[in-house]
């Protein structure tokens, strides 16, 4: 298993990105870039191939979500339509309105329709099963123990845990349920279709905030022992700081130093570091520990390591399906106290299935939310890890989805939040990481693969006009368009007309399992849905052209 972080980057020559290219998001060259020729404001582009139903239940849809009384007690009305006219009756009507407008269907049958039409349309599909897990304390709770549970204890007197059986199978049942996904992609799109998968619908979330920490702390000991603060720490500086910090038995220590990876000059950085302090070795470390700090209290239990390797195991064995049927796997960012153990474990698949050596593309893609203040390091310290372990590099970016969550939890546990604080912020990042990773890609080949997931027309602009530029056509493998299926139509389907690789995210599940998703895209799309009169103007502008023709 390999460590990610938000901080540290590497100096060493064959791991360092091209020479000029820095993740600062302030201004751009982007920003002079001439308009694009595509045009993202025609209605028939976007909404021809729509029935006539389809056009009224969109202007439908898209009104209701404009209205912020019902966008944020949806989850209560839902609750209170379920009370009054029963789940059945509910659910129908959920079915025939947001649900058919912005998923796909509830299985690969009943998808089969929409994949045809986007399909005549030059785009492809992305097939995300849409069920949403959380984690609860039912999840994982601290107490005796459970016949149906298993007792855990951590060292260092940390409270007892019960991870209990049921939410394990429930990971095995995803496992088949992805597997269905990643087949049903190489049924209806066998030559450029990817499947979206969430991590935690794959390991009890409860763990991968356990994981995260242990990340997080590794990153801060790395701190500590980087005295001049320079991203790199000497054998000496190492020595010096793990006797402080850590008993050393005879003969130890020696061992240790041949585990470190230097680099000609006998310096070493975060990357390598990670790679000798992971999840799994953590304990073998920390309970040499003089004093028992945060590290030590992030230290998983003999069971929790055996629980992290079933996760692992899980990922591994659909990475193992996507490499076989060539499907490409996108695995999607979650909340932040998730993110670095589900970055961990991508690059753990990364390494692996995406291996140059193995595979002329990359299978394993990685998401990066630009709203994240550390997304720029993290991209520059990933991208130098790719070229150090000679893997493909393959990034989906998105702006974010968890923001209203994300700041609320900053606020609640009283922490800076992570997200930027204004939206040109984001935009900045957003922007410039485009920029870095089409150049990359421009003077490096086709190691690099960049999917532009957004609905931001200004960014799919910038994005076309530097591929003009690099002298990357509409066609290039390596660059990818996405939305969401339901959402910024006249964005997709020009680019589809023009050649571009457009995708739709397709959501699919049963009814009663895509509700939470529904309601979260409606909250943390509400600033997009709030603003959907360009979405409404060209919707009633085709029906116009259908029915009062000029």
């Amino acid at each position: 298993m390999v460590t990610s972080t938000s901080k540290a980057s590497s100096s060493i020559p064959t791991a360092t990105p091209p020479t000029g290219i820095e993740l600062d998001h302030h201004a751009s060259p982007l920003a002079r870039a001439p308009l694009s020729k595509v045009n993202f404001s025609d209605s028939t582009s976007a909404h021809g191939s729509k029935s006539t139903l389809e056009l009224v239940r969109a202007i439908v849809v898209f009104k209701a979500c404009r209205l912020p009384f019902l966008v944020k007690h949806a989850e209560g009305l839902l609750n209170l339509s379920k009370k009054v006219l029963g789940s059945t009756v509910t659910n129908t009507l959920v079915k025939h309105t947001f649900f058919h407008h912005f998923c796909a269907g509830e299985d690969s049958v009943d998808m089969k329709p929409v994949i045809d039409m986007l399909g005549q349309n030059n785009i492809g599909p992305i097939l995300d099963y849409a069920a949403e897990n959380e984690g609860s304390q039912d999840d994982l709770t601290s107490g005796s123990k459970d016949e149906q549970g298993l007792f855990t204890q951590p060292p260092f007197n940390q409270p007892a845990r019960v991870y209990d059986y049921k939410s394990e199978c429930q990971c095995d049942r995803h496992v088949e349920v992805f597997k269905k996904c990643i087949r049903s992609v190489q049924d209806v799109a066998p030559t450029h279709g990817f499947a979206a998968l969430k991590v935690t619908a794959l390991g009890n979330p409860e763990l991968l905030e356990r994981m995260s920490t242990m990340i997080v702390e590794v990153k801060n000991l790395f701190s500590k022992f980087d005295e001049k603060g320079s991203g790199l720490i000497s054998v000496e500086e190492f020595v010096r700081c793990y006797e402080h910090y850590f008993h050393i038995d005879d003969g130890k220590l020696t061992e240790i130093i041949e585990m470190l990876e230097c680099d000609s000059s006998g310096m070493t950085d975060y990357i390598s570091f990670s790679q000798m302090f992971t999840p799994y070795t953590l304990p073998s470390f920390t309970l040499k520990c003089k004093d028992v700090g945060p590290l030590a209290l992030a230290t998983p239990s003999d069971d929790e390591v055996v629980l992290m390797k079933k996760m692992s195991e899980r990922l591994h064995a659909l990475a193992e399906e996507a490499a076989r049927s060539g499907t490409k796997l996108l695995v999607d960012a979650e909340h932040q106290k998730y993110q670095p153990a589900i970055d961990n474990l991508v690059l753990e698949l990364q390494q692996k299935y995406n291996a140059k050596d193995q595979t002329k593309r990359p299978v394993i893609f990685n998401t990066y939310q630009c709203y994240l203040k550390d997304t720029p390091e993290r991209i520059m310290t990933d991208l130098a890890r790719s070229e150090r372990f000679s893997f493909h590099f393959a990034v989906k970016l998105v702006r974010g989805a968890y923001m209203v969550h994300e700041r609320g939890r900053a606020k609640r546990l009283n922490y800076p939040s992570p997200i930027h604080d204004t939206a040109d912020s984001t935009h900045q990042c957003y922007n410039k990481a485009i920029e870095v990773l089409l150049r990359h890609r421009s003077q490096h080949g086709p190691g690099t693969e960049i999917m532009v997931a957004t609905h931001n027309k200004e960014s799919i602009e910038k994005a076309i006009n530097l591929m003009s530029q690099l002298g990357l056509g509409p066609n290039d493998e390596t660059v990818h368009f996405a939305q969401l299926y339901g959402m910024s139509d006249n964005l997709t389907f020009p680019l589809g007309n023009h050649g571009y690789n457009a995708f739709k995210y397709l959501p699919y599940g049963e009814v009663q399992e895509v509700v939470p998703y529904l309601l979260r895209r409606a909250q943390e799309n509400s600033d997009v849905l709030g603003n959907a009169g360009t979405e409404i103007s060209l919707l009633q502008e085709e029906l116009r052209k259908r029915y009062l023709p000029a």
